[in-house]
């Protein structure tokens, strides 16, 4: 009889839970939300099955019941931009969401450069940040997650309103782009961040839309398997773990057990430190080919006027991985190479007289050290210390490389973004799509040109949007400019964007005018946000006689030693940005040896040759991984893109 009652108790305690489980909602149904005003939009979640939901909204209770799946979801009717409102949903629990807008919600998606914090140019949009106190434009930033299975729902901490404290963590890009369409249209702007650097296209596309591609289907397939990817988990988490571990056992600089920071502390005898040039890379001085740890200091004497105060110390970017303290306390650490060093030191740690830097560098495997060609200083108040020159330095500790070619990185397999980080977003209506992408896949530009419409269909789709807006942005100009024509991965992904121009609903903000040379995330995203907000104001909100893009090469003709260039989005008329000759041209006749050209502006066309050139066949226009002075613009202002007349594999550009 006993084992009856106890039989029965546990049935009675476990019933509960499987016949009536609470009302769980996916991350972006929360508070703050911003619905797509103009269409019917979904409310979802998960209960058990069989499970009566109902859900109240302006006074009109909708209901329904889970299935199999365990999820519910209805659809409340279109409604026109304004709030707040709010949202009941009752079932073996009550939720109340409060405060929703309905208004615009942008996706923005791609790799690094959207992901991109604002915070990261906060020394560039000081006065921007400040006035960011906006609370009809939000975010919610999806974290980062690869899986190999289609999930339905995806982390994150919320919606979260445009002030000058959370535009920080906004997306820079769409940051800007939401400013800009809202002072335009002054109707709430919702941003859904979903990013991750470091990504090629292929990434972001759903299992189905790989078909058409065998070898990255194939290449997805051979990793869909938990054991296999479980086993090269722990090897990558073996490899590093011991690495990371023997660096800081080892390091000199650190307390062996507790790993306390012996030589942040600005009591250091610094007898046996010797000096070293910041910026720069520790291998092009004085440690040839370092891995390890290298520790660096320096010394700075601040007026009594500046004791007390918060200030702000910006190290431009550090390879690889730096923790920074000031006066022997921590202010910051970043660990990655990408990312700007920008730390706020609170005023209690600054005094009249002596104060001390000192920066520990993680170098895993290449370059080590400050990188040349960024900003190095001290900001207090309205005083600016620079911290350009010469520091001391100590080894903490050598050691063999990190090879990163070792460590697979799942982020950078097919589909396995779209699975944990857009799959879980398709229920959610959206007014279109902001698009980062492509300096991953500048090796394969001609793949890149079939994937990219590919991941536009596909997005469509799953949205069941088939005129989904879809904006992106060109690459941006980088790495060092060479004085002669030549060929360019960078230019050719270029390309391969302009060409997904056919794909209709879509526009293209073109920055190789923005970049910088040095650095594949440049600070200006004011510009990109707004070029982005022009393109939208044409293909999402059907602005009429709106300029919005700058000239795109549509045709050429030769005329005995000339080549002739059309253009569209001539706007209101074509210009040499800054006065002066056109830059950029290069022509080439049948020998494929291009040179540079002369060119000049006729009316819409722009007129090429090249003495020496007596029989022209193609012309290219800032074909360069960094055409540097490219300068034809249209009268609006916007650059032109970059074009070749040719479909030359390889050229003799010298």
């Amino acid at each position: 009889m006993k084992w009856f009652i106890g039989l029965l108790v546990s049935t009675c305690l476990y019933l509960p839970q499987t016949v009536h489980a609470k009302i769980k909602l996916p991350a972006l149904i929360s508070d703050g939300m911003i619905l797509q005003r103009g269409q019917r939009t979904a409310v979802w979640g998960w209960a058990n099955a069989g499970e009566k939901v109902t859900v109240t909204f302006q006074s009109n209770k909708y209901t329904t019941s889970t299935g199999t799946s365990k999820e519910w979801k209805i659809w409340l009717p279109a409604m026109q931009a304004g709030g707040p409102y709010s949202i009941t949903i009752e079932g073996e629990n009550k939720i109340v969401i409060n405060d929703i807008l309905f208004g615009d919600v942008w996706l923005c998606s791609g790799q690094s450069n959207m992901e991109y914090m604002l915070r990261r140019s906060q020394t560039l949009y000081q006065e921007d940040i400040a006035q960011a106190g906006n609370s009809q434009i939000r975010q919610i930033a999806i974290k980062t997650s690869w899986n190999y299975t289609w999930q339905n729902n995806a982390a994150s901490d919320g919606w979260k309103p445009a002030t000058p404290q959370n535009v920080l963590n906004f997306t820079a890009v769409g940051y800007f782009f939401a400013k800009a369409i809202y002072n335009k249209y002054h109707i709430p702007i919702g941003l859904i961040n979903s990013s991750y650097g470091g990504t090629p296209i292929q990434s972001w596309m759903s299992e189905d839309a790989l078909v058409p591609f065998p070898d990255l289907l194939n290449q997805y397939n051979d990793y869909n398997d938990t054991a296999k990817v479980n086993a090269v988990l722990r090897q990558n988490k073996a490899l590093t773990v011991n690495w990371y571990q023997a660096a800081n056992t080892g390091d000199a600089g650190r307390e062996p057990k507790s790993g306390r920071p012996l030589w942040a502390a600005d009591t250091v005898n610094l007898t046996q430190w010797r000096t070293i040039q910041v910026p720069g890379f520790v291998e092009e001085q004085n440690l040839k080919n370092f891995d390890g740890a290298v520790w660096y200091k320096k010394e700075l004497n601040l007026p009594a006027q500046m004791a007390g105060q918060d200030a702000l110390m910006d190290l431009g970017y550090i390879f690889q991985e730096d923790s920074t303290y000031f006066n022997g306390y921590k202010i910051g650490s970043t660990g990655s190479q990408y990312l700007s060093r920008v730390y706020t030191i609170p005023g209690n740690l600054i005094k009249a007289g002596k104060n001390t830097i000192t920066v520990r560098v993680i170098n895993k495997e290449g370059n080590g050290g400050f990188l040349k060609d960024k900003s190095y200083q001290l900001r207090v108040g309205q005083t600016t210390i620079p911290l350009s020159g010469m520091w001391q330095y100590r080894i903490g500790i050598s050691m063999p490389p990190l090879e990163s070619a070792k460590i697979k990185q799942f982020s950078r397999e097919p589909a396995v973004l779209f699975n944990g980080m857009i799959a879980p977003l398709t229920n959610y209506a959206i007014k279109g799509v902001l698009w980062y992408q492509g300096e991953n896949n500048t090796g394969n530009a001609k793949q890149y040109a079939s994937l990219f419409p590919a991941l536009i269909n596909n997005w469509r789709k799953k949205w069941e949007q088939k005129n989904l807006p879809f904006l992106y942005v060109q690459l941006a100009n980088y790495l060092q400019t060479v004085d002669h024509p030549a060929d360019s991965q960078w230019a050719e992904l270029r390309e391969a964007q302009t060409q997904t121009l056919k794909v209709p609903n879509t526009a293209m903000a073109v920055i190789h005018d923005t970049g910088e040379w040095n650095d594949v995330h440049p600070a200006n995203k004011k510009d990109v946000g707004n070029r982005l907000a022009l393109a939208a104001q044409h293909v999402a909100y059907h602005e009429k006689g709106l300029v919005y893009s700058g000239p795109i090469y549509q045709s050429a003709r030769v005329a005995q030693d000339k080549i002739m260039i059309k253009f569209a989005h001539t706007g209101s008329g074509l210009v040499a940005k800054g006065g002066g000759p056109l830059k950029q041209f290069a022509i080439a006749g049948a020998d494929k040896k291009f040179v540079w050209a002369q060119a000049v502006i006729q009316g819409n066309t722009i007129v090429v040759w090249a003495d020496g050139v007596t029989a022209p066949v193609a012309v290219r226009y800032a074909w360069a991984n960094n055409p540097e002075g490219a300068n034809l613009y249209n009268k609006e202002g916007l650059p032109a893109s970059s074009f070749r007349t040719d479909n030359w594999e390889k050229s003799n550009a010298k």
